[in-house]
């Protein structure tokens, strides 16, 4: 249990650096980092929990997991696992022991369960994708609404649970039944503003991936990523990750909740994409990941031995068919090459890869662009939708060898 002083200490501490009220110790390069796109300074705080990160907002805190940390290895750890809110108000005094879990609605037998009555049910693990679906905003040209995130707000994880299935299996889930709801303990600042909460079909509620989460590489989950138990659903955007579950609502009926029915959307097309600067006629929920791929061990502006063995690392992940393969260009997609898949963690985890390049002296594009099981590749051109989600694209590094 995270307490509320120790916590609120934390977020008046970035809050005092987010207002300009540098540390006076660290040097300037250790307590901010400037994002390569318009507005990209950001305070570089530490919160209870977690290692030095990217602040983008204090309330509610929003974090970003710092890039490099994406190279040390495929598992984010959890003191650097990205942090998401869209309630400001957060349960600071949650209590583990009196925290229970309600399932109610259209069930034959409504639920309440402790901590400990989940894991005395049968567990299982998953290593899976966590990306918020504004990953990226900050890169949207012309530029949107919204917080603007740059590639750290994703992380992978291995997460310890029951399977939601078995839960509403034990509540037994009504015949007719369309929706499940889940609702969890952060709330509005205002009680004029919409609650956060998020729904599944009953289909893909019960489809045995879906978990319900206390665990995180091993360890309880930490306050910011959910504690004591957070929603998991492998191969979707974030935003249905539900952090603080308390509540699991069966529907007759399909959930019209603000955060369902009117944000969190994207046009109804097969881009999920329109003109830049115009709006969609009509738009849909925003639902599974797309294919991605990242660089990790080189950055924007690297310098590079000319006509030397330069190595090339990244990871790829989608919505869960599994990475096929991973190419790489080093003339801005004009050409490409195949590079190494490394040992696969799971179809829904980071799959890593890596190639070796020898660069001619000059100015270079290097590009590295996935192709999923399923057929989906990466495109060449970034795509844009008013809120700035699910983007793609192949990203650029560019570096010079000498």
């Amino acid at each position: 249990m995270l307490g509320r002083r120790t916590l609120l200490i934390g977020l008046g501490s970035s809050l005092a650096v987010a207002c300009g009220r540098k540390p006076a110790a660290p040097e300037a390069a250790a307590d901010h980092a400037v994002l390569p796109f318009a507005n990209g300074w950001r305070p570089i705080v530490q919160l209870p929990g977690k290692r030095p990160m990217l602040q983008l907002t204090t309330r509610p805190p929003q974090l970003e997991t710092p890039f490099a940390v994406f190279d040390d290895g495929l598992i984010t750890p959890n003191d650097a696992f990205f942090v998401r809110y869209s309630m400001g108000e957060l349960p600071l005094d949650l209590d583990g022991e009196r925290w229970r879990l309600e399932v109610a609605g259209a069930v034959q037998q409504p639920l309440s369960l402790s901590l400990a009555a989940l894991k005395a049910m049968p567990q299982t693990e998953i290593v899976a994708v966590n990306q918020c679906s504004g990953n990226s905003r900050g890169f949207s040209d012309p530029r949107v609404g919204g917080g603007q995130l740059g590639h750290g707000a994703m992380g992978n994880a291995r997460w310890t649970g029951v399977p939601l299935k078995a839960v509403l299996d034990a509540a037994g889930v009504q015949r007719g039944a369309a929706e499940v709801a889940f609702d969890g303990l952060d709330g509005p600042v205002s009680p004029k503003a919409p609650d956060f909460a998020k729904a599944l079909s009953v289909d893909h509620a019960r489809d045995g991936e879906v978990l319900l989460a206390w665990a995180m590489n091993g360890e309880p989950l930490p306050f910011l990523n959910g504690f004591p138990l957070r929603l998991v659903v492998p191969g979707w955007f974030g935003t249905y990750w539900v952090k603080h579950l308390h509540r699991i609502t069966v529907l007759d009926t399909p959930f019209a909740g603000y955060f369902m029915a009117k944000t969190y959307r994207m046009p109804d097309n097969s881009c999920g994409c329109v003109e830049p600067g115009t709006k969609p006629e009509s738009t849909r929920p925003i639902t599974a990941l797309r294919v991605r791929s990242f660089i990790t061990n080189l950055a924007d502006g690297a310098k590079l031995a000319a006509g030397k063995p330069v190595a090339v690392r990244g990871i790829a992940f989608d919505s869960g068919s599994g990475i096929r393969r991973v190419q790489l260009s080093a003339d801005g997609g004009q050409s490409w090459q195949d590079t190494r898949l490394r040992e696969s963690l799971g179809r829904h985890a980071f799959r890593g890869w890596d190639a070796t390049l020898r660069l001619p002296a000059g100015a270079h594009r290097l590009m590295a662009r996935a192709e999923s099981l399923g057929g989906e590749i990466q495109p060449l051109q970034a795509s844009w939708n008013p809120s700035g989600y699910a983007r793609n694209v192949a990203e650029t590094v560019r570096v010079t060898a000498a």
